[in-house]
């Protein structure tokens, strides 16, 4: 397994990796969690040797962990991602670099030292995958914002109006003031 993509090996030839890392070894924070081995197949080379520009790419199937942003109730969330990254020195991002391999939908990140760690690398594909707002299915009710009853569970029998609390300052101010006549 290639851990770390060396510029020195990259300098040489280009490196292809076939990785299978286990639940747990890569830490992905929060409430998200790999639940399967994460399996990777791909290449990196040097793309610009005076400039240090590392490209990686190839294919990632995991499945992870999460929690229901409406429900908030425990989801799998598999993914199977072909990835193409850059990798520029942090030190010194060529200027019109980043925009041109944006434009050519080529996710850009950095990296110091003298290479980029593989399992960094997959992690933020991984990440990258995931939509904004992990909901389990698109007909998911969420809880109730006044008793807290999974609604996909259990109706409850609270009433949902509609607050407009722009209003509620005039409100007060009103029964201060008293009845107008």
């Amino acid at each position: 397994m290639h851990a770390f993509l060396s510029l020195q090996e990259l300098e040489l030839r280009d490196v292809r990796f076939d990785v299978e890392i286990p639940a747990g070894e890569i830490d992905f924070d929060g409430d998200i969690k790999q639940s399967s081995p994460l399996r990777a197949r791909g290449v990196a080379r040097l793309l610009n040797r005076s400039l240090g520009e590392i490209r990686v790419e190839g294919d990632l199937q995991v499945v992870m962990d999460a929690v229901c942003d409406r429900c908030l109730e425990a989801m799998r969330f598999p993914i199977e991602k072909h990835f193409d990254l850059v990798y520029m020195p942090a030190e010194e991002p060529a200027a019109g670099d980043e925009q041109e391999a944006g434009q050519a939908g080529i996710e850009v990140g950095y990296y110091e030292g003298g290479g980029l760690a593989l399992k960094e690398a997959l992690r933020e594909v991984a990440l990258l995958a995931l939509p904004m707002r992990m909901i389990c299915g698109e007909n998911c009710k969420g809880i109730c914002a006044v008793c807290g009853q999974n609604r996909n569970q259990r109706e409850c029998t609270c009433t949902r109006q509609p607050v407009d609390d722009r209003w509620s300052r005039l409100k007060s101010f009103r029964a201060e003031v008293g009845p107008q006549s």
